[in-house]
């Protein structure tokens, strides 16, 4: 089964950046938009995963996740990977705490549970909006939107996500949350 570890925006903030580009949508030739329902951060993506080791990955992910505080986070600022003028990606990025040791945890738990496929790219903490096939010019959606600044909230729990991926009966990309395990308590609270 084919997994990643995320955090879940509440649906406010995501109310926020969805009126914020539905302008936008639509616009850009070879953008392709996501159903919102789909939109996550991701701390580590595990690729295929033999289901005997799903037990011991939930296991390690929850003693990763128990080991950080809840994140005080916002939505600012978009931009494209691989950069703006040349993207496959569109994204909004994130501030306040950072999810840098969070992720890090999260995918060493992943690996030595044996989620062999783990993604070892740099992370960027950020929530994908829209995919090209080809790399597009993104600049004038970014400058579009350079003025957002998203409401501030916190960020209690990791859910471990199985992705199904399109098909000739469900064309749709869909996600299920198999697990979800509570960040500490941060001395914020």
């Amino acid at each position: 089964m084919r997994l990643f570890a995320a955090l879940v925006p509440p649906d406010e903030v995501l109310d926020e950046i969805a009126q914020a580009i539905a302008p936008h949508v639509g616009q850009v030739p070879g953008l392709r938009w996501p159903d919102r329902a789909t939109w996550h951060i991701t701390l580590g993506f595990f690729g295929e995963v033999p289901e005997s080791v799903l037990p011991e990955l939930e296991t390690r992910l929850a003693r990763a996740v128990h080991r950080h505080s809840t994140l005080d986070l916002a939505f600012q600022s978009f931009g494209g990977f691989s950069s703006a003028r040349r993207a496959r990606v569109f994204w909004v990025g994130l501030t306040g705490d950072p999810v840098t040791r969070l992720a890090d945890s999260v995918r060493a738990g992943a690996r030595r549970a044996g989620a062999v496929q783990t993604d070892e790219k740099r992370f960027h903490a950020h929530l994908t909006l829209a995919r090209a096939k080809t790399e597009t010019d993104l600049r004038p959606l970014v400058e579009a939107l350079t003025d957002f600044s998203g409401s501030p909230w916190r960020a209690e729990a990791v859910h471990l996500v199985r992705s199904h991926t399109p098909s000739r009966t469900r064309p749709e990309m869909r996600y299920e949350s198999l697990a979800e395990w509570s960040l500490a308590p941060s001395a914020r609270s």
